[in-house]
């Protein structure tokens, strides 16, 4: 497995619900309904929201492309960890560098939400709560 791009985000979770209380839309327009879906289903939504965008910011800056189509890199759940799932252009991208998987970790506090990615070229052998590119 070689290292193709790493990404680092970080989100005060705060700022992050205001954002979400000024623009109601914001929510909608960068998560999936799933991903929504979880977020609304924990106790504290702007905690989880805030983790899951500075995912999405640090899967843009992995790939090198930044993030401009939020709803194209999906955080999603799986077995303990959670996994990225890329599509369109962020889907293209990964295929052009030769990334097959991106590996992501999420966590946060009280005041700060941050995540880290990192693309690689080979999965990571035996690992299924992991997602890797999809068109």
């Amino acid at each position: 497995m070689a290292v193709v791009g790493v990404g680092i985000d970080v989100m005060e979770i705060d700022r992050f619900a205001t954002s979400l209380q000024r623009r109601p839309r914001l929510a909608e327009r960068c998560f999936t309904r799933v991903e929504a879906e979880y977020c609304h289903s924990r106790a504290f939504p702007p905690q989880h929201f805030a983790a899951r965008f500075a995912a999405k910011e640090a899967v843009g800056k992995a790939l090198g492309i930044g993030m401009t189509r939020w709803r194209e890199v999906e955080v999603i759940r799986g077995r303990g960890a959670p996994g990225i799932m890329l599509h369109g252009i962020y889907a293209q991208r990964a295929a052009a560098l030769g990334v097959t998987q991106v590996l992501v970790s999420l966590t946060h506090g009280k005041t700060v939400a941050m995540a880290t990615a990192t693309a690689v070229d080979d999965p990571v052998p035996g690992d299924t709560a992991l997602a890797s590119v999809a068109s």
